[in-house]
């Protein structure tokens, strides 16, 4: 019996080193609230399990003989490539996702209470999200960013901020995101420092910068730097991290922020996986081998209410970057073909109209990330479509995340939707549409070529486009906004931007102007420009020098764009 001998083999082989080392919660004993044993992993063995005109004389069950085929082709075993399954042998078993809530606001010191405040709530990583400023490489008192200081994430302007971000908050102990991309290199750096200061070596330091650009040209606009110089920066970080910070991930290949714009759950996985086969292409043809950076790729995707759909895609992105390491770049190592994600709620699908409802639709997408194996969520908080959460919020997402851990049950057997007729379709069929998008980016001359003609924005509008003639038209219903509306007015408390914010932190990094020593500024600014006129000279050593002079953000993205010089983006008609 075929698939009988490799599920012993896979619990010989892969499953035992695990659970040797890192044993499953509740010693491996999981039970329905009936008392029915839970099984680490179901198969076709156990459709027919029970069914004696089926049994093996010795009593094992025995599947269809094509069932078997097509599961030994299509699914395999979790920790094992295709990883359709899963990337991780015992998934939740062993250890539940992280649950990583994304915040910021403000200045360091009240982010940093707030993080404090969601790890004594059971957060178990920091996601940092950054102000528009500091996410296009300005000052705090540049004229430009009036207004927008501290107002969408925390702002950032010095090592000084960083380090009271993260105050009695020990980098060797926790896992931190950063959402961060064109000043990408420049955070990292800062946190590289803390971490020295804090005495924390960097081979400890675990965490992820989003440090994806080309989705900036794309989706989200927070760009600075034109490709081919954001490319360079993005491979130095690769090549960097793979030298120095073996955990660390030194990118976060976006699919959320394509998905938030408008793409379809296919075109969302389709888009992100043409970006990351741009940033292996470069990285390879600067001379890393993709077996030394591909195992700290992560990717980040949105999870939506269309909750079979997105269990689909899920499983079937994780099949196609196995198959695209293995087959486009002749991977060598299965732990380089093994995607990692994180996932968070859709912001777009919540409405302002019943705030309340968000609570239910946020619990919804948080099931179709962790049904589809997700390393780390982010729950939204029900008040997003009005402003930054409040605590209270805060709290029921993070709750949100717990229960479904503790109380579903959901979390105690490997890929629980396996083998159903639906998912196991709609990952063929999501799969199947995905790789048409990237033979056509293909056709057109990879991703960079496509973004710079504006194909990939004119698809996603189209998408945005569509999506929102149904909602007018009432064929996509909205609970609250086109059917089960309500006159009452939401009386849902929201937290209020402080302008006092803007000077406070103005005068702060004009403070530090004034009792840093100007010496060493100028010389590592001096030094960072000569590196970045030199096309072959590396990045990530001078802007951490510059950076430990307390040579501010500003500066620093200054220089480079005097060299590098800036973007902008070119519409299509």
């Amino acid at each position: 019996m075929a698939l009988h001998d490799d599920i012993a083999r896979w619990n010989r082989e892969t499953v035992q080193p695990v659970t040797g080392k890192h044993p499953e919660r509740n010693d491996g004993e999981f039970r329905t609230a009936s008392g029915i044993p839970r099984k680490r992993l179901y198969t076709p063995l156990d459709l027919t399990a029970g069914q004696t005109d089926f049994d093996t004389p010795d009593g094992a069950p025995r599947a269809d003989p094509k069932t078997e085929t097509w599961y030994a082709e299509h699914l395999g075993f979790p920790g094992e490539p295709p990883y359709t399954r899963g990337v991780q042998p015992t998934m939740y078993r062993g250890r539940y996702w992280t649950m990583r809530q994304y915040a910021g606001f403000a200045g360091a010191a009240e982010s940093n209470k707030r993080y404090r405040y969601l790890l004594d709530q059971g957060q178990t990583g920091l996601s940092v999200a950054f102000d528009l400023p500091t996410q296009i490489g300005y000052d705090s008192d540049n004229p430009l960013c009036l207004g927008e200081v501290g107002k969408v994430g925390v702002a950032i302007d010095s090592l000084a901020d960083m380090e009271l971000l993260f105050d009695q908050i020990p980098l060797g102990e926790v896992s931190t995101s950063m959402t961060i991309n064109a000043p990408a290199a420049v955070l990292l750096a800062m946190y590289i420092v803390v971490a020295e200061k804090q005495g924390v070596s960097k081979e400890a330091l675990r965490g992820t910068i989003q440090n994806d650009i080309l989705k900036e040209y794309v989706a989200r606009g927070t760009f600075i730097f034109p490709p081919k110089p954001s490319m360079r920066l993005i491979t130095d970080t690769f090549r960097y991290c793979t030298n120095e910070l073996p955990r660390w991930n030194s990118i976060s290949i976006s699919g959320y922020h394509i998905r938030e714009a408008g793409a379809t759950a296919v075109q969302e996985i389709a888009f992100t996986l043409a970006d990351a086969i741009a940033y292996v292409d470069a990285a390879v043809a600067l001379g890393l081998d993709v077996d030394a950076f591909a195992g700290r790729l992560s990717f980040f995707f949105s999870s939506g209410s269309d909750l079979l759909e997105e269990v689909g895609k899920f499983r079937a992105v994780r099949r196609m970057w196995a198959q695209i390491l293995k087959e486009r770049y002749r991977s060598r190592s299965p732990r380089s073909r093994a995607m990692r994600f994180h996932t968070q709620t859709s912001g777009a699908m919540l409405t302002a109209a019943q705030p309340d409802n968000n609570v239910v639709r946020v619990a919804l997408h948080a099931l179709a990330a962790v049904l589809g194996g997700t390393q780390s969520l982010h729950t939204n908080s029900r008040d997003e479509a009005y402003a930054l959460p409040t605590e209270d919020s805060v709290r029921i997402a993070l709750r949100t995340q717990q229960i479904i851990a503790l109380e579903s049950g959901v979390a105690d057997t490997v890929d629980p939707l396996a083998g159903s007729y639906v998912v196991e379709s709609l990952t063929d069929e999501v799969e199947q549409r995905a790789w048409e998008y990237l033979k056509w980016i293909d056709e057109r001359g990879g991703m960079v070529r496509a973004i710079e003609e504006g194909i990939i924005q004119a698809e996603i509008e189209e998408s945005a486009y569509q999506w929102q003639r149904e909602v007018e038209a009432g064929s996509r219903k909205i609970v609250g906004v086109n059917c089960h509306q309500s006159d009452e007015t939401s009386r849902l408390e929201t937290m209020a931007h402080d302008p006092a914010v803007h000077d406070a932190q103005v005068k702060r990094v004009r403070d530090l102007r004034e009792r840093r020593k100007a010496g060493p500024v100028t010389e590592s600014l001096t030094a960072l420009r000569r590196a970045a006129e030199d096309p072959d000279a590396p990045l990530m050593e001078p802007i951490i020098e510059a950076v430990r002079a307390y040579t501010t953000l500003g500066e620093i993205c200054g220089e480079l764009r005097t060299v590098f010089g800036e973007y902008e983006q070119h519409t299509t008609v």
